[in-house]
């Protein structure tokens, strides 16, 4: 089905956004500029069979005038993340001269920024993107412009797949097993790696595919960036264990002649995360704390509730330990502050905006105001509002102020009439009944759309879908009422859920575009994530009878490990001396053949096994495999 047009509400609305924001303020665009060395012409990246994993040139149509189908406040902020290139952020201080070192970055090649430090005979790359192509697309256009320097390490700021995915492309596990690469990162970057992109992957890129706006055609009435940038690259993603794991606030350590000061900062955007400054070019990088937009305190396509009260302590913590000695601040996604005063101001904002976030919401808790109730009537102070960097494009106040009601009160707002309610394929056909059958609803939701009420709209026919999601006239009016709901959002996110829901209404279920769980991040599983991923996957209904001891021995790690299966949970712990149902050897590398030897491949090589050879069969026939194309919009 086609698109429709924005309403005359809706167009009404974003032509009162663009009279009363400041775009007179165009200072962000002169930062986004500044340093400006060369582009990537085309900006089109190709994979494997020439599959294109990234295009920013389809992004062109940004160059017009805001239309009325985009809130004139996101197309801003989405002309800014798709300006692309090599940038020079700063010089070594004092030095002069073309072959001076200094620090580079490459933006507008993936969802997030690559930045490159140069020392004294190679290069330390920060955050390789999400997938190999673009990675090795971003180091190529540096050494255009800057030379073939070698790549002396790798560091990651934090545990998001868009600052590690790519790491292949700038380097091999063979040159780092050589110690000719280090490979550095903050403490429990490996856990929280797995832990989001394998233990709830499946989940959460499923999730992801609406909330980019994977599958969306790219124009004024399609997907138009993520406020964060513009689209993850739909490469091969990649991981490379670190050599290096950072621990503490003030640790130091010197790479390629170049000494990094470091700031830890856990649970803030990342579980694992971390600032760090470079003395010798007088630079701070703050990650992903502090953006060119709100942030997400819980992100739409699901991860850990983060904790905004200790992510604007690093931020203070930061202003205090490095702004003295700063010139500029850069970070994982958009564009450098320059000046110690305006890194301050910068600094100071971002942190108060999720400090106001944090107590707000619970000063009105403690008032007995639910999160939906809070949210609904949430501001920020008119200081915070009139700053650009604070506007909800990615993250936003309303679902981040019941991101904090969850972080300390659940899903529960205390009313014991929601404490025990239908689920949606049950309550949907209640309300339909009660409100005078299916084609009622769909009237009253037709009332609610021409009046321009376009939640309400997409509440009843959000009902009407979970009773019959056949309903022609109700999955057309849900569609278009979603649509509308798209064009008047500020916030990037949003407008792709909304457009994403409108076309699986349309077109059917587009699945999952991207994986994350690729091979190569598989393989770095210890045996104990491997043990857990099995363990997720239990279906325990089907495993209740059975009752299994299964010892895996890892030669290579001299490690025995215990697997018992009992009442549908699958336990793991370091092995006993008390016999067990079968016994399998493998070595680490070939952990996988585990797998081929249940499917019934008895001389895969690799496995030892003793006991009952369908021990192993039986265990994993009583895994589920995750659906990456679970209904979202429709029952």
């Amino acid at each position: 089905m086609e698109q429709k047009p924005p309403t005359a509400a809706i167009a009404a609305a974003n032509r009162g956004h663009r009279a009363g924001l400041p775009f007179d303020d165009t200072r962000d665009f002169a930062d986004a500029d500044r340093g400006f060395i060369g582009a990537l012409e085309p900006c089109v990246v190709t994979g494997a069979g020439g599959k294109v994993v990234w295009d920013n040139d389809s992004y062109g149509f940004l160059a017009g005038e805001t239309p009325d189908s985009v809130h004139p406040s996101l197309w801003r902020q989405s002309q800014l993340c798709t300006k692309q290139g090599l940038y020079e952020v700063t010089r070594a201080s004092g030095a002069t001269g073309d072959d001076a070192p200094g620090i580079y970055q490459v933006r507008g090649l993936d969802l997030s920024n690559i930045s490159f430090v140069e020392g004294d005979t190679g290069i330390i790359v920060i955050d390789p993107l999400v997938s190999t192509e673009t990675a090795a697309a971003a180091l190529a256009l540096y050494r255009e412009h800057r030379g073939d320097r070698p790549v002396k390490a790798v560091i990651y700021t934090h545990s998001h797949v868009d600052h590690f995915g790519g790491v292949l492309g700038v380097t091999s596990q063979d040159e780092v097993d050589a110690g000719a690469v280090a490979v550095i990162a903050p403490e429990g970057f490996t856990d929280h790696a797995v832990q989001e992109n394998v233990y709830a992957g499946t989940a959460m890129t499923r999730r992801a595919a609406y909330m980019y706006g994977a599958v969306l055609a790219r124009g004024p009435q399609g997907q138009v960036g993520c406020g964060l940038g513009q689209a993850p690259s739909l490469g091969e993603v990649a991981l490379i264990v670190p050599t290096i794991d950072v621990r503490t606030t003030g640790e130091k350590h010197t790479v390629d002649g170049v000494e990094i000061e470091f700031q830890m900062a856990p649970g803030t955007e990342a579980p694992a995360e971390m600032h760090f400054y470079f003395p010798k070019f007088k630079a701070l990088c703050m990650a992903e704390n502090a953006t060119h937009n709100l942030h997400n305190l819980l992100t739409l396509r699901g991860a850990l509730v983060r904790d905004p009260h200790g992510w604007a302590g690093y931020l203070t913590e930061a202003i205090d330990t490095f702004a003295d000695r700063t010139d500029v601040v850069f970070a994982s996604h958009h564009w450098p502050t320059w000046g110690r005063d305006n890194i301050v101001e910068y600094l100071s904002v971002q942190r108060d905006l999720y400090a106001y976030l944090h107590d707000q919401t619970l000063r009105q808790l403690n008032q007995g105001f639910t999160g939906i109730e809070i949210a609904e009537n949430f501001q920020l102070p008119p200081a915070l509002e009139k700053a650009w960097h604070t506007h909800g494009y990615y993250g936003s106040v309303s679902h981040n102020v019941k991101a904090v009601y969850q972080r300390y009160m659940g899903w529960f707002d205390g009313n014991p009439g929601r404490l025990w309610p239908h689920p949606p394929e049950a309550i949907g056909p209640r309300y339909v009944q009660a409100m005078g059958g299916l084609d009622r609803v769909v009237e009253l939701a037709q009332q609610a759309f021409d009046d321009g009420d376009f939640r309400w709209a997409a509440t009843l026919l959000d009902h009407a879908i979970f009773t019959d999601e056949n309903h022609a006239g109700a999955r057309e009016l849900y569609a278009d009422t979603l649509e509308q709901l798209a064009y008047g959002a500020e916030n990037a996110v949003w407008r792709n859920f909304f457009l994403s829901g409108a076309t699986e209404l349309r077109d059917g279920n587009f699945g999952t575009p991207t994986q994350t769980t690729s091979p190569t991040v598989l393989a770095q599983l210890t045996p104990e994530q491997m043990f857990d991923t099995f363990a997720i996957n239990v279906n325990g209904p089907r495993a209740w009878d059975l009752d299994l001891t299964i010892d895996v021995t890892f030669v290579d790690l001299a490690a025995d490990y215990r697997l018992t299966l009992r009442n549908g949970v699958l336990v793991h712990r370091r092995a006993s001396a008390d016999p067990a149902t079968a016994t399998a050897t493998v070595t680490f590398a070939t952990k996988g053949r585990l797998l081929t030897f249940a499917a019934g491949d008895r001389d895969s090589p690799g496995v030892e096994f003793t006991g009952d050879p369908e021990a192993l069969t039986q265990l994993l026939g009583a895994l589920d495999r995750p659906d990456p194309g679970f209904a979202i919009i429709t029952p």
